[in-house]
């Protein structure tokens, strides 16, 4: 296979190592290990699990067709290595989202299975999808059960804005249990309690906010293949719910996971395809969406695109405020659409508007000890070293105030992610005493995490 594809060990080591990262999987390994498995020996070695799964599954992919550890001399290991859609093909109706419900919430320790992230076009179908569905079947009631009131609804929902705001505050793989314990309460009032029509869409609609948070808390954790089955029930859900605003906003959150890992086509595909099926008029929500827009855009060098989508989510905000407008749109407001702006400067390579933007974010909002202010600074560090001549003092600083954030109780892969990008780049400046110090400290922030 590695003659056909004309890879050394060495290659495989890199594409492989790439290919579990991708999975959110710890996994790593040496660069000379593939020699072990591919050079001739009386006893030639086995690749230990999970790596001949994965090894299949990364030829299935670069192949285009399906590769098993058998076919590779290999015997079958216990780990079976199935797409994150796996479960996830249902009706687009609330029996569909009950079956999608059960295939995400109820795999137990013992589920063998290791999820594969979705790509190319097998990420846009739930989007096509979706955005063609007309639900079918009965509706969202439920006669079967104790009755739900509508002012459980309300407390749930409640509960619901209080996990998002926590996850804004300190994210990690630690709050996505507690939404997964909430997720499983509304299932089991869903699948076991009756209701009316009214209380039915409220319920599935709470459960679809709460899958695109456990999504967006799994892929912030580099959990990309269980964010990926969090967001395709979230779909269902809200379209159960006639919620097309939600589904939406899942879409953009999908689109921005596929811009953040490199699936630059696939986040432009998703972020159109969201603004696409919202055909409201929320100022706020509008917003959200043309800015995911922008970032997708703006990660493919399409300046103009990316220009107009920015123009665009700031003319929605001049609007007055929708006094219908959902509380999980409660975060869109001027200081982060200027930080999102900033980010898609930076990607089209205008330091100056991405300063521009990113400082007026943080004058108009106090995001010092959050993951978004780690996030910002870490951005207006990066401008500061890839403008055409650099200022590594500015840089420090305000890489330093990110790792002051992101040292106290942040919990967030995504965010150390943007600091080794910046750590990568200031090793050329690393003979300089306050670049070692950083790079030292940011050594320590690293550590923490992995030993959390």
């Amino acid at each position: 296979m590695l003659s056909v594809l004309r890879w050394s060990p060495e290659r495989l080591a890199r594409r492989l190592n790439a290919f579990a990262e991708r999975q959110g999987l710890p996994d790593r390994i040496h660069p000379k290990t593939p020699y072990k498995w591919v050079t001739p020996q009386a006893q030639p070695r086995l690749p230990r699990q999970p790596w001949p799964s994965l090894i299949a599954a990364l030829l299935t992919e670069t192949l285009q067709r399906e590769i098993t550890p058998a076919d590779l001399g290999w015997p079958a290991d216990d780990i079976d290595a199935v797409p994150a859609d796996t479960g996830l093909i249902v009706p687009w109706n609330a029996e569909g989202t009950l079956r999608a419900l059960r295939a995400v919430t109820e795999a137990g320790d013992m589920d063998r299975r290791m999820f594969l992230m979705l790509v190319g076009s097998a990420a846009t179908s739930p989007a096509h999808e979706w955005l063609i569905a007309h639900t079918a079947g009965p509706g969202a009631a439920r006669t079967a059960g104790t009755r739900v009131p509508l002012e459980v609804v309300d407390h749930l929902d409640r509960i619901t804005a209080r996990l998002r705001r926590m996850d804004d505050q300190l994210g990690g793989g630690q709050l996505l249990e507690l939404v997964h314990h909430h997720l499983r309460y509304v299932t089991g009032l869903l699948k076991q309690h009756s209701y009316t029509e009214v209380v039915g869409r409220r319920l599935h609609s709470t459960v679809a906010e709460l899958l695109r948070l456990a999504g967006f808390i799994s892929f912030d954790s580099g959990l990309h293949p269980r964010a990926q089955r969090y967001w395709i029930a979230a779909l269902h859900a809200a379209q159960a719910a006639g919620d097309r605003a939600l589904g939406a906003n899942v879409l953009g959150f999908w689109s921005c996971q596929a811009k953040d890992i490199g699936q630059i086509r696939e986040a432009v595909t998703l972020a159109q395809t969201a603004r696409a099926g919202y055909g409201g008029a929320s100022p706020e929500i509008t917003a959200i969406l043309e800015l995911r827009v922008a970032e997708a855009h703006a990660n493919d060098k399409a300046v103009t695109q990316a220009r107009e989508a920015i123009d665009a989510a700031f003319e929605a905000l001049t609007k007055a405020p929708s006094s219908g407008a959902p509380d999980w749109c409660y975060w869109m407001d001027e200081a982060q659409a200027h930080a999102q702006a900033g980010y898609c400067y930076l990607k089209l390579g205008d330091h100056t508007r991405a300063r521009g933007h990113l400082r007026h974010g943080l004058t108009l909002q106090d995001t010092t000890y959050s993951r978004e202010g780690a996030l910002r600074h870490i951005l207006l560090a990066i401008t500061y070293l890839q403008q055409p001549h650099p200022e590594l003092d500015q840089a420090l600083t305000h890489g330093s105030l990110a790792l002051d954030a992101l040292a106290s109780e942040i919990d967030s892969a995504r965010c150390l992610g943007h600091l080794s990008r910046l750590v990568n780049a200031l090793r050329s400046y690393r003979r300089s005493a306050g670049v070692a110090e950083f790079i030292a400290r940011a050594r320590l922030v690293f550590t923490s995490d992995a030993l959390a």
